[in-house]
């Protein structure tokens, strides 16, 4: 099981795209288990299989902050059939690159989400044609005003993509409300790189905007393209991809979610 997720896991905890690219150069291994379950331990929980509990590819244990996401995490092993594809299992992905890369350093996974407050997606805006441009407004403006109103962090916007240094004050505002657990800020981290935007990650965890609302809002312009141009069949396989990887981000935000 840990030589499984080794290359899938191992390497870099915070890039789910690298995780699913490696995870397809994996060999599936045949289930070798008859059932996963969940189990108590210190400071949370344990997914068992067979009364085993898993552990990262490193060997550390797997302990999930509450129960629901044990369970979670053990359904996706229940759900596995004659092979063991980690692709169907993104909570699992979640849990070793949280036990590998999050847990002994907080601190460090939260400053890399704060980099992307610096060229936030938000404050990069068309400036044509109109319909474009309205529509960019009408799904970031509000996340960008509820950060200056109830952050007090007051980002500039700019026209085009010429770079915009923005105030440290704004940067250490929002900053400030980050989560402090590593279950919390890995998935702000998750949703961060799958969206280009920490605004819409602080926005989603805070409960400003629900989960359709930030996939939406962080697709403005490729949905745009894809009206005016049509469908590409390879980009829309990677957005299906990107989307199981946020999906159980929002999973892990809403269970830890007070």
């Amino acid at each position: 099981m840990r030589e499984l997720f080794d290359e899938v896991a191992g390497q870099s905890p915070f890039d789910p795209e690298e995780a699913v690219r490696r995870a397809t150069r994996v060999p599936q291994r045949k289930r070798f288990y008859t059932s996963a379950g969940v189990g108590e331990a210190d400071g949370g929980f344990t997914v068992t299989l067979d009364g085993k509990p898993i552990r990262t590819p490193s060997g550390r244990h797997v302990v999930a902050p509450n129960a629901d996401i044990a369970e979670a995490i053990a359904a996706e092993w229940n759900a596995q059939v004659e092979t063991i594809n980690p692709l169907t299992m993104p909570l699992t992905r979640f849990a070793n690159s949280v036990g590998e890369g999050v847990v002994d350093r907080v601190d460090a996974v939260a400053d890399d989400v704060a980099k992307y407050l610096g060229t936030d997606l938000l404050f990069y805006r068309a400036g044509h044609p109109e319909a474009l441009v309205a529509k960019e407004a009408a799904h970031w403006d509000p996340v960008v005003f509820w950060a200056a109103n109830e952050l007090g962090a007051h980002f500039m916007l700019a026209q085009g993509i010429v770079h915009v240094a923005q105030p440290e004050p704004a940067i250490q505002a929002a900053r400030a409300v980050f989560p402090t657990d590593p279950w919390s800020i890995a998935a702000l981290h998750v949703v961060t790189t799958l969206t280009g935007s920490a605004l819409l990650a602080l926005a989603l965890f805070h409960g400003v905007r629900n989960a359709d609302e930030v996939w939406a809002a962080a697709h403005v312009d490729e949905d745009w393209n894809i009206e005016k141009w049509g469908l590409d069949e390879e980009v829309a396989a990677r957005r299906a991809a990107r989307l199981v990887d946020f999906t159980a981000a929002v999973t892990i935000l809403k269970a830890l979610k007070p």
